[in-house]
């Protein structure tokens, strides 16, 4: 239940970090596929930067995991001519590893934090003046003798990425000058996104076959991306190689994934509410233990795409499926024993 390599996983995988590198986009221009707003207010603010010869502002960005704030990230670095240095708040356990990123960047450079939300406090002090004032503040000795040493750091633009902004500080939050919240795709703009990464894969692939992948991506870039590499293989194995409506079906009907783009964790999820619950209401901590895997894997991998396509509701007294859950896995909340024959928990 709780495994990593999960194919419509929004989790980032070994195998997308290896094919980013060929299959990113390099400016907003090639970007400019949904985000339309978050686009032009980005468009806006590197081109005023970079009349001025200052650094962009700092900025944030929310959002499910998958959608793209890494790739803006190494976008916006682009855009401004200078470097990139990629970091996660988890990697950063001790201030000494912040400072030492700090005093090494250039000037103008991007700093991007990944998962900004779980820096450790200690850390995150040492931000506050980083970000505002381009210094940073050493306290030596204790008691009577402490003394604070500033060392000046220069003007760098710090990105950050969360998937849980709710989980950030107050004070670092407010240190940003632009926040932006980036949200599922649609079916449409997923299938110009797959059609792009096609092209730029040398994949010879149709129309039909580029809304297939979409339709079962999840509005997720990265999971349609990962999903186009696996039909890539599909139509090189069993066919010509060209990917067709008719061989993505094949491709991805054999990894599991359905039209909606569940896979067998989400059905099994669907499945323990209609066939133990009868439908629900039920907490997600029940949930959880009758699918033995952790509560926060179900809050915040398996239910944000459930609730957004409508198959799930989150009431005061628990999750329910809704009618649209039934009819997709074509079973009853009344007819408990084939819920529980269908999916073995």
């Amino acid at each position: 239940m709780d495994s990593p390599q999960r194919v419509v996983g929004p989790e980032k995988q070994v195998e997308d970090v290896t094919a980013f590198v060929e299959d990113r986009p390099q400016t907003l221009a090639e970007y400019d596929v949904g985000q339309r707003q978050l686009i032009d207010a980005l468009t806006i603010a590197i081109q005023a930067a970079r009349r001025r010869a200052e650094p962009l502002e700092h900025l944030l960005f929310d959002g499910p995991p998958g959608l793209g704030k890494t790739t803006l990230a190494y976008i916006i670095a682009h855009e401004m001519g200078t470097k990139l240095h990629q970091t996660s708040g988890p990697a950063l356990e001790r201030a000494a590893d912040l400072v030492g990123i700090l005093t090494n960047l250039e000037q103008g450079q991007v700093l991007f934090i990944d998962e900004i939300h779980r820096l450790p406090s200690v850390v995150e002090e040492f931000l506050y003046p980083a970000m505002e004032a381009f210094r940073v503040d050493f306290v030596l000795d204790r008691g009577a003798y402490a003394r604070t040493v500033t060392v000046p750091i220069k003007r760098f633009t710090l990105v950050g990425a969360t998937t849980r902004v709710g989980l950030l500080t107050a004070p670092l939050r407010e240190r940003f000058g632009m926040f932006h919240h980036l949200d599922f795709y649609s079916v449409e703009q997923l299938r110009r996104i797959v059609q792009g990464s096609a092209a730029r894969l040398g994949v010879a692939m149709d129309v039909d076959g580029a809304q297939e992948i979409a339709g079962r991506s999840r509005g997720t870039p990265r999971i349609a991306k990962r999903l186009l590499r696996r039909v890539r293989d599909y139509a090189l194995v069993k066919s010509d190689g060209r990917i067709t409506r008719e061989i993505a079906r094949e491709a991805l009907g054999s990894l599991g994934v359905d039209e909606l783009g569940l896979d067998e964790q989400d059905r099994r999820y669907l499945a323990a509410i209609i066939g133990v619950y009868q439908g629900g209401p039920v907490g997600v901590n029940a949930v959880a233990a009758t699918l033995n895997c952790e509560q926060d894997t179900l809050e915040d991998v398996v239910e944000p795409f459930l609730l957004k396509i409508g198959l799930i509701r989150r009431t005061p007294r628990g999750r329910e499926t809704t009618d649209t859950a039934h009819e997709h896995l074509q079973v009853s909340p009344n007819r408990v024993g084939k819920a529980q024959q269908q999916f073995e928990f």
